[in-house]
């Protein structure tokens, strides 16, 4: 599609009310288009998207503005796993691409991913197994140490089960982790670092790989595959390539498909 096309469309749906625009000081005017709150009530029904919690600031223009810088590395990175679905046949559309998923945990606390990818193998139409992917763009605006805490939390909600309510009866089954009333599998967690060079992209990744051989990270990591790779990488080459390496082995090269 033309740019001009998604300018008109963009136009139309702002007079509508669902989106709105702010234009940034810099950057050779850049307009960032955001959805209104009544946008995002009405996006919240669409089936793809119901029962999703849409972050509290997703239609604030000056959270817009503040995290414009984040928001456009995430949809290039969005983009480079659409657009390598396409070349392969495969399906993963851009609405496969929820960003901030909150998970409960309990206590008032929680765990939002950057987004949670779904990635069908093989062609429209056709059976193929379904992949799930907690993906954390990473600008390199926190520290190393803050990034390999993820694994923590990731491991928290592994393993996180909801108290039952009230007294458990004999015949009732064992409550079972959170996770598994939506996915069949863990979606596995895939970092894509970005915003530095080569010599910070070893230091982030040595840092994943320090948190992974705790004690505490052993038993999740067994069972779950932890990847990062340079949002470079995944541009260059696709994110479906040998391009990702696992936080226990740093040294190799995997698919994150498999």
């Amino acid at each position: 599609m033309r740019i001009e096309q998604t300018r008109r469309r963009l136009a139309k749906l702002r007079v509508e009310g669902l989106v709105d625009r702010i234009t940034l000081p810099q950057a050779g005017r850049l307009r960032v288009w955001f959805s209104t709150q009544y946008g995002v009530q009405v996006a919240s029904e669409w089936p793809e998207l119901r029962g999703r919690r849409p972050p509290k600031t997703v239609s604030d223009p000056t959270a817009a503005r503040l995290r414009v810088a984040h928001a456009l590395v995430v949809t290039e990175t969005r983009l480079a796993f659409v657009e390598d679905a396409r070349r392969r046949g495969e399906v993963c559309r851009p609405l496969d691409w929820l960003p901030e998923v909150y998970h409960p945990l309990g206590s008032r606390e929680a765990v939002i991913p950057g987004a949670l990818l779904f990635y069908r193998r093989g062609s429209e139409g056709h059976k193929g197994s379904m992949l799930r992917a907690f993906v954390e763009v990473d600008r390199a605006t926190m520290g190393p140490e803050r990034l390999a805490a993820k694994l923590t939390t990731y491991a928290g909600l592994h393993r996180y089960t909801p108290a039952p309510l009230g007294r458990r009866q004999l015949a009732e089954p064992l409550p079972q982790e959170e996770w598994r009333r939506h996915y069949p599998l863990f979606p596995r967690p895939l970092f894509v670092l970005a915003g530095t060079g080569p010599a910070g992209i070893e230091t982030r990744i040595g840092a994943l790989r320090a948190a992974a051989t705790t004690l505490a990270l052993s038993g999740f990591l067994r069972e779950v595959p932890v990847l990062a790779a340079p949002l470079t990488d995944l541009l260059q080459h696709g994110p479906s390539a040998r391009v990702w390496r696992p936080v226990q082995d740093p040294d190799q090269r995997a698919s994150w498909m498999r």
